[in-house]
């Protein structure tokens, strides 16, 4: 099954996303903000998360949240 952004483009390994909207991220006292780009993520085995790198931590985001950078 293909792993696809809120707006149903296809992402793959290595793409870029946009957050839509600003997160609270459990176990952490920080939030990501609205518009915060991640770069080269990495798909999952589950095709509703991705794994990526924000602000130096690897953390897993739900796709319904993201965006693909065009």
């Amino acid at each position: 099954m293909e792993t696809k952004d809120s707006n149903g483009n296809v992402l793959n390994d290595g793409d870029s996303v946009i957050v839509n909207r600003t997160l609270k991220v459990k176990g952490m006292a920080a939030t990501i903000k609205q518009g915060t780009t991640v770069k080269n993520i990495r798909l999952t085995g589950n095709p509703g998360e991705i794994e990526g790198r924000v602000d130096k931590t690897v953390i897993v985001l739900k796709t319904e949240f993201l965006k693909k950078k065009s």
